[in-house]
């Protein structure tokens, strides 16, 4: 059901909006979904991934193996996480690329900026739980 006039429930142009996002939209639409234990500490349930996360594939081929991020290729809507590599025929070894909607985070790397996003969010989620609760 539309609820906005203003914004377009178009397939073709919501894919459009997304598949051309720039670089500081792409951030929050590669945002990855908190482990169970950080989901009930922060009272969050995603956040975009970035380098030196810690994290756990849950979807797909690798299912279950762990490992730091080591980069964010907004361009390719991909990550690369360390020891997650296989061998090429010429023997070079090359990072298998992740969408990170299939990785969890297991381990945050905090910074000032994150942790006022982390508060940002609960407290937003706690407000709409409430005006729930009194509607």
């Amino acid at each position: 059901m539309k609820f906005s006039a203003d914004v377009s429930s178009s397939s073709r142009k919501s894919r459009r909006a997304h598949f051309t996002a720039p670089s500081h939209i792409r951030r929050k639409l590669m945002a990855a979904g908190l482990s169970k234990d950080l989901r009930k500490k922060h009272d969050v349930r995603a956040i975009p991934v970035r380098k030196g996360d810690e994290v756990i594939v849950i979807r797909g081929q690798h299912k279950g193996r762990e490992g730091k991020v080591l980069s964010v290729y907004r361009k390719k809507w991909v990550i690369h996480i360390e020891h997650l590599t296989r061998e090429k025929v010429n023997g070079a070894s090359v990072q298998i690329p992740v969408h990170p909607s299939n990785v969890a985070i297991t381990t945050l790397k905090m910074t000032k900026d994150r942790e006022s996003i982390l508060s940002r969010k609960a407290d937003g989620r706690k407000a709409r739980a409430a005006r729930a609760e009194s509607a």
